[in-house]
């Protein structure tokens, strides 16, 4: 009888939860009947993995043509190294801004506008705006080209996506690979020995430097 009544209290608890749920959040005038039922995706799988891939290899180039057009249209990613100016091991640091104004705007005219009046004429540069993934529904990390290959030489695990390419060029990224400088160990200056860290090399490039809890 306990049993009965414990579960007759859930029961009518849970009808209670969905009666209040409803009289709090009801539909808005005009809204789609659809939204708001569920924040989540259907699970179910409509494709299998190689009419997923197909789909999405064939769409690639229309992806990276896009993104690179946003990124032409923002910055100024030419190759303009700064003199006397170089990274850990050589590599030039690029100089010069490189976010791109309005047709007919200067860093003066733009400086000397009040906020309101950059905002009511657009002015404000796209570059300084959230820049999108290049693939934003789909997401996930892209790598340089030099990352897969060093990454597949020393693992053999390859990195490439089947459905899109890095976007920057090679000059605007950081030198690779990149140093590592420990805080705990100052006096070694650049720990990486030129390679770039990985599960196969990690211990001998480390061991003697890092202590068990950091290996």
């Amino acid at each position: 009888m306990n049993l009965l009544r414990v579960s007759l209290g859930v029961a009518l608890g849970a009808v209670a939860f969905v009666v209040i749920a409803s009289m709090v959040n009801p539909p808005l005038e005009g809204q789609d009947a659809d939204r708001g039922r569920t924040s989540y995706a259907p699970v179910a799988l409509t494709e299998d993995f190689a009419t997923v891939r197909a789909r999405m290899e064939a769409a690639k180039p229309g992806v990276m043509k896009r993104h690179l057009e946003l990124l032409e249209e923002r910055y100024d990613l030419s190759d303009r190294p700064a003199k006397g100016v170089k990274m850990s091991r050589g590599k030039a640091v690029q100089a010069g801004i490189r976010v791109k104004l309005p047709a007919g705007m200067t860093w003066e005219k733009l400086a000397g506008m009040k906020p309101a009046e950059i905002r009511a004429k657009g002015l404000w540069p796209s570059g300084f705006l959230p820049l999108p993934h290049p693939n934003h529904p789909e997401g996930g990390m892209v790598f340089p080209q030099f990352h897969i290959d060093e990454v597949k030489k020393q693992t053999d695990r390859d990195l490439v996506r089947f459905d899109l390419d890095f976007d920057l060029p090679d000059h605007i990224l950081p030198e690779y690979p990149p140093a590592i400088y420990l805080t705990t160990r100052p006096d070694l200056g650049d720990v990486s020995q030129g390679e770039v860290i990985t599960t196969e090399n990690y211990y001998g490039l480390f061991n003697g430097i890092l202590n068990p809890k950091q290996l």
